[in-house]
This record gives structure tokens, sequence and C-alpha cells, in this order.
């Protein structure tokens, strides 16, 4: 008798188990396609918006940048192909590729210079002086999402964040460690130089770390080498300020 109950009562949690499942499928199925609704009418009142501020979003950067967030919001990105809405009424695509060709005409020309790597102020003047006094103006985020599309050629392009909110642009298709920024962190903090006796000050670092570290950023140009004064110095070019190679 008392097996006959336990059995019932066990039926009955499945069923009633089953039951809630149900619901919470439908209900998750309900909060989904009312989101997808609501993500819709969104994009619809963003291609309005885009037509009606056609000429700020391509004249202002700062305008421009506030136009990629709210696309960025809803996963809608103006930049993914040259075919379609964004494009047609805009024009982003062809702005951000074009810009792209010429970031990467820029780090070419003074990559043999730099090794690779330009701070990302010198590279907005770089560009403006190419782009010429009559075309539109950029800024840094535009440099910036444009990179961002660089990097389907593989990891050549990349962004490094330093102390101060300094960005440095990097151009050549090598892995930067924590080691290596935490180097060119210390040499800006220190004039765009680093030495050994520095490093091992600050850093505490063994002799056989920092010759690996050093030696892998010679071997890309990354860094000069000065010997000139009692203990040899280490200059990133990259982070010389204002300094130009023209």
């Amino acid at each position: 008798m008392r097996r006959g109950i336990g059995i019932q009562v066990a039926q009955k949690q499945t069923q009633t188990q089953k039951q809630l499942q149900n619901v919470s499928e439908q209900l998750n199925t309900e909060n989904i396609n009312k989101i997808k609704e609501q993500l819709l009418v969104f994009k619809e009142n963003l291609e309005i918006f885009a037509t009606k501020h056609k000429k700020d979003i391509i004249k202002n950067p700062e305008f421009r940048k506030y136009f990629q967030d709210m696309c960025n919001m809803i996963g809608v990105d103006p930049l993914a192909s040259n075919k379609g809405f964004w494009c047609q009424v805009l024009g982003v695509g062809d702005f951000y590729y074009t810009l792209g060709v010429q970031i990467i005409e820029i780090c070419l020309k003074y990559r043999s210079s730099n090794g690779g790597l330009m701070e990302m102020n010198t590279l907005a003047d770089h560009l403006r002086k190419l782009r010429g006094k009559n075309s539109q103006e950029i800024s840094c985020d535009d440099i910036e999402c444009s990179i961002s599309k660089l990097k389907v050629l593989g990891n050549g392009f990349n962004i490094i964040k330093v102390n101060g909110g300094k960005k440095l642009v990097q151009s050549v298709p090598c892995e930067l460690n924590k080691d290596h920024t935490d180097i060119i962190i210390l040499a800006q903090d220190n004039n765009a130089s680093i030495t050994q006796s520095l490093i091992i000050s600050k850093l505490k670092w063994s002799d056989e770390r920092i010759n690996n570290v050093i030696n892998f950023l010679l071997q890309e140009s990354m860094i000069w080498l000065d010997e000139q004064s009692t203990e040899t110095i280490y200059w990133f070019p990259s982070l010389w300020s204002n300094f130009s190679f023209d």
C-alpha cells in the first residue's frame, strides 16, 4: 500500500516538473521573441536616425563615435558590407576601409624606423597630413575602428595600452607578451628609454629574463641601442613625443 502511494507521489512530482519546464521554455521563447522585436524596432529607428543625421555622422568624429556605439549596442556592424544599407546611406564602410589602407601605408613607411610601434596621436598626425586639409576630420576612435577591421589580415595590427591613457599601434606580426609590455610601460615613465639597472631596480628581473626581452625587441627593431654612456641605453622611438621621421 505504501509502495503504491510512493510511486504515485513520484509520478506526480515528475509530471509537475515537466509542466514547470514547459512553462519555463514557453516563457523563455516569449522573452526571446520580445527581445528580437525590440531589437528590430531599435534597428529601424537607428536607420531613421542615420538617414536624418547623415551629414553629422560623416563630418563629425565625435558624432560618428556616438553612432558607432549605438550600433554596437544591438550588434549592428555598419562596416560589415560595402553593399548594405549603411554603406549606401552613409558611405561609412568606404570611409573606414580607405582609412585602413592609409594606416597600412603609413605604418609600412615608418616600420624600419620605429620597429612597427607608433604612438596613436603620432599616427593620427601622419594620417591628417596624408589625407590633406580638405578631407573628412578623423579621430583616434576612427583609427581604432579601422584597425579592428585590419585584424582580418592576421595578427599584424594591434593596439597596446600603456600608462596615462597612451596607446601604441603595433603593425608587426609578432606576439608581445606581458614582459614586453611591462618594458614599454617602464620606458614610457623614463623618457622613452630603459637600462638593465633600471629594469632590475623597478621590476626585480633576473639577467636572463632581461636579456630575453631585450634581444627580442632588438631583433624586431622596436628599440635602438645607445652605447655612448657608461651603461647601455635602449630607446623606444615610438615613445618619443612629437617626433617625426620625415
